[in-house]
């Protein structure tokens, strides 16, 4: 007894070959089916290639088209003329043209000698097959399919809508229970043969062939109908990415399969000629003799899935970048951007890098330029100072930023007259601290010497901006650790909200603060406010700030009065 090989063949065929002639020489009966669309030229030159090889037959061609009935047409010939032609197979294994045995042919035939009645084949009903992808569960059984998915999407969908919104749906013939695995089976010869012989034949082909992708349903729900005893797995291995396409082995992947100890591997790459020449050899050069466990690299491919569609914190890659929220981690790593600072304190940034040790930078996105620290025209990751180049993509501009200076916490100073575009960005990132003075943007404008119709004119555009950005910094979907101040009670005691500050940048070299950034000379920012009042804008993003100044030098208590004897 042995078992017979089933190759569904539509490209590649001089691989096809090759591995068709490594299954023969092992001993093993092989039946081939040629893809319909193969044109007759190449597919007589190819029978004309195997035409010396005894154990060698081909089937009926089908016109085999992802998603249809054709796949299973293909099978069904291919293995009826398999149990026709050989006697002693009782194993009959399908196969693909791209498929690569892994193993000595002679493992696979001791292995399954030693399981006579077991079937091979992935059966399970669709509550709990977790891998389907495109939206079609229990429907692509319900439903019916006339046109071909690939070819004809619009219709397809139009179809299935029409079928949902007038209730237009199917039953199983018989009762029987829909299961679905891998197309990749491997069934003995008495299960194969009553698939095949059953008198309602028929009756399961007409309602299969307008099953969608019946090639992953038919023999996996008719084997429960006849096997005796059924391992829910393939022996071939395949993996699949998150859209549902298959994974391509190429030659770099030689070691990966040979820890899987599986029989068979697909999809291979024509061109692998290392995996080929390392696979189809003789039995001492080949793996040594174990249970298949795929499961061993299921780990590397999850690892594979999730670099693809998640990727690296705050590396945006062309997998995921066009998809919204699709990024794993906003940017990656902390920093803190200051709104209001730079205005009330004169030497702020300085105080701010020597008290913390990060790289404190102005404005990055002031109209005029991008203000690194300490004056740079260029930073890591060749990100320059041009203010065209930053305001292509200003979002991107902040993560390639972050991303670039990874190691070193970045601060930057942020405005209403800067580019609001990165707002929203910031404002969703769990890595931003955003600190926020507002209505301090009045004091570049109150130490001017603007005209005032021109200052009033500024001063309510700044406050619209302002407005809309306090908006989005308490909106519900802000993650970012925000803190905001007014202005009027930020300068009445500084000192706690910048040793928070500190505190929460860490690294800090001063355990609590002894002194303050030196602010701003306020003299007559309260009337200037008035002023602006009396003009008929009302800057009310200041806080409650009166008329006269409110930074006085505290009044020394009265001497109480004494006698003098």
């Amino acid at each position: 007894m042995t078992v017979g090989i089933v190759m569904l063949v539509h490209t590649a065929l001089g691989r096809a070959e090759q591995v068709a002639r490594h299954w023969a020489a092992a001993g093993c009966p092989v039946v081939i089916h040629v893809d319909k669309g193969v044109p007759r030229k190449t597919h007589d030159a190819f029978l004309a290639a195997l035409s010396d090889v005894k154990h060698i037959r081909f089937s009926t061609r089908y016109r085999c088209e992802w998603g249809t009935w054709g796949i299973v047409a293909a099978s069904q010939a291919a293995s009826e003329t398999m149990l026709r032609e050989f006697a002693q197979v009782r194993h009959v294994y399908l196969a693909s043209g791209s498929c690569l045995p892994l193993r000595p042919v002679e493992e696979l035939i001791d292995y399954l000698a030693a399981r006579p009645k077991t079937d091979f084949i992935e059966s399970a009903t669709t509550a709990d097959v977790p891998w389907t992808v495109g939206g079609l569960d229990e429907e692509r059984f319900t439903l019916r399919f006339p046109v071909s998915w690939k070819k004809n999407r619009y219709l397809f969908d139009k179809f299935v809508e029409v079928q949902r919104r007038f209730n237009l749906k199917r039953t199983m013939p018989n009762g029987i229970v829909p299961h679905m695995g891998s197309q990749w089976w491997c069934l003995s010869r008495q299960t194969l043969s009553a698939i095949l012989q059953d008198p309602e034949r028929a009756t399961y082909d007409r309602f299969f062939k307008h099953v969608w992708i019946p090639d992953e349903s038919y023999f996996q729900t008719l084997a429960r109908q006849y096997a005796t005893k059924i391992e829910s797995r393939s022996l071939t291995l395949s993996k699949f990415d998150f859209q549902g396409k298959p994974h391509i082995f190429y030659d770099d992947h030689l070691q990966l399969l040979r820890r899987s100890d599986c029989f068979v591997a697909r999809k291979i790459w024509p061109h692998a000629n290392r995996l080929y020449e390392a696979f189809l050899t003789d039995v001492a050069g080949a793996m040594k003799k174990t249970e298949p466990n795929p499961g061993k690299i299921d780990r590397i491919f999850s690892k594979a899935v999730e670099r693809r569609t998640r990727g690296r914190a705050g590396l945006y890659m062309q997998s995921r970048f066009p998809n919204e929220d699709w990024e794993n981690g906003v940017t990656a790593a902390p920093y803190s951007m200051f709104q209001g600072f730079t205005e009330l304190f004169e030497d702020f940034e300085t105080w701010l890098a020597r008290a913390t040790g990060a790289r404190v930078h102005g404005h990055l996105f002031a109209p005029d330029g991008v203000h690194f620290a300490e004056g740079q025209t260029a930073i890591n990751g060749a990100l320059s100072d041009s203010p065209i180049l930053r305001d292509y993509n200003a979002e991107a501009f902040l993560t390639n930023l972050i991303w670039n200076t990874r190691g070193e916490r970045q601060c930057f100073q942020f405005g209403p007259a800067d580019n609001q575009k990165i707002n929203w960005r910031v404002a969703k990132d769990p890595n931003a601290q955003v600190s926020v003075i507002t209505g301090a943007w009045a004091v570049p404008l109150f130490r001017s010497n603007f005209n005032f119709a021109d200052i009033r004119s500024m001063a309510a555009a700044l406050q619209k901006r302002e407005s809309d950005h306090m908006d989005v910094l308490r909106s519900p979907y802000t993650k970012a650790r925000v803190r905001i101040w007014t202005m009027a009670e930020f300068i009445e005691a500084p000192m706690e909200p910048l040793q928070g500050i500190l505190d929460e940048i860490g690294r800090t070299k001063l355990r609590r603060l002894s002194e303050a950034p030196r602010m701003v000379d306020l003299t007559g920012f309260g009337q200037f406010l008035q002023n602006l009042k009396n003009q008929g804008m009302h800057p009310y993003l200041m806080g409650d700030f009166p008329v006269e100044l409110g930074i006085e030098a505290p009044q020394k208590p009265p001497r109480k009065p004494y006698l003098v004897r």
